[in-house]
């Protein structure tokens, strides 16, 4: 059903922002204690369950700069969270991956972080909290 123009209520722009602003405000303390940025774990998350990305194709999937990405993965890299190698189809290309000790602080930050939406959402039953992010996947999905 589409509301109609003289209906009351929030944009979807307007409640979007305000709930990114709580839910980064609550993920910042939890980044932090796994000892990375919040972009850090937007590219580690995104090599999740890959064997590699090219630095380009990490740069779109992760909106961020290619010249800014460097220097997250030189941190990352320094950390040993990821490993980048020569691609060997294309030895101008580098690939990027995870290592072990990357998907161990993926896993521990994302249980950290799945336990404060449980919490942000607590209003919500279970079967709303699945079906809202079911949604919101949808959406992106759709319009990326």
């Amino acid at each position: 059903m589409i509301a109609r123009d003289d209906e009351v209520g929030e944009e979807l722009g307007a409640l979007l922002s305000q709930l990114l602003s709580v839910v980064v405000e609550r993920e910042a303390p939890i980044l932090a204690a796994h000892g990375v940025t919040m972009w850090e774990y937007v590219i580690l998350s995104r090599l999740w369950g890959e064997s590699g990305l090219t630095q380009k194709e990490l740069a779109r999937r992760s909106r961020r700069d290619p010249t800014r990405l460097i220097g997250h993965l030189d941190t990352l890299g320094d950390r040993h969270l990821i490993a980048r190698e020569v691609d060997g189809s294309d030895r101008r290309r580098r690939t990027v991956r995870l290592t072990d000790e990357g998907r161990e602080l993926v896993l521990a930050a994302r249980r950290d972080i799945r336990q404060m939406e449980a919490d942000l959402l607590g209003g919500l039953s279970v079967d709303a909290q699945n079906d809202l992010r079911n949604a919101l996947a949808v959406v992106l999905r759709r319009n990326t």
